[in-house]
């Protein structure tokens, strides 16, 4: 398959891209600053341009989405506007603009995380994000068929740990591996309109 990955450089798209590549697909990496393609997919001009520069492709897989992390009363009206830029806007433009781009049968992976359903201190902007993400994607489902859209929702990273475990005091983390697993069942399966949940 011809796969675009979105937020290839990062932690997760890295093993994405490992993963997806071993597997024996062509994957096209996409960041702001690095990767095949240079495109800043929070601007809908952008990810037009990137659809124009990648061509046809068999899926589109998502692990990138910025949101900002603060207490409920020092957020301000311009950090919502962000996180729903950065993870919902972004995403859902992702889908929109690429239903042409896509073969038929071919899938979208979006990202969320479990701050969609269980409360994390200072994640109210993430979790605000992760639940528009995961309700676009069950209800698009059924309207972009044959084309299918699946979104994975981890907890923190087993590789992350140092950096955000404090974050997530007793959640179980999720090895990167798993998380890229179930990237390759969207990819490469037959559901759609599913939120794969990993972790607790």
């Amino acid at each position: 398959m011809r796969i675009l990955l979105i937020g290839a450089a990062g932690t997760l798209g890295s093993a994405l891209h490992t993963t997806l590549s071993a597997r024996g697909h062509e994957v096209l990496t996409v960041g702001r600053t690095r990767g095949d393609l240079r495109h800043d997919i929070t601007d809908p001009a952008q990810i037009a341009a990137l659809y124009e520069a990648a061509g046809p492709l068999d899926a589109v897989a998502s692990a990138a989405g910025d949101v900002p992390y603060k207490p409920v009363a020092e957020m301000t009206p311009q950090d919502w506007t962000a996180a729903f830029r950065g993870k919902v806007l972004s995403q859902l433009e992702l889908v929109r603009q690429g239903l042409d781009r896509l073969a038929p049968g071919g899938s979208f992976t979006l990202i969320t995380g479990i701050t969609a359903r269980r409360p994390v201190a200072t994640a109210t902007a993430a979790a605000m994000a992760s639940g528009a993400v995961e309700a676009f994607v069950q209800a698009a489902a059924p309207e972009i068929a044959p084309r299918r859209i699946n979104a994975v929702s981890p907890t923190v990273f087993t590789e992350s740990l140092d950096a955000y475990g404090d974050f997530f005091p007793g959640f179980t983390p999720v090895p990167l591996a798993e998380v890229a697993q179930t990237y390759v069942r969207s990819i490469e399966g037959s559901e759609t309109g599913r939120v794969f949940e990993l972790g607790q």
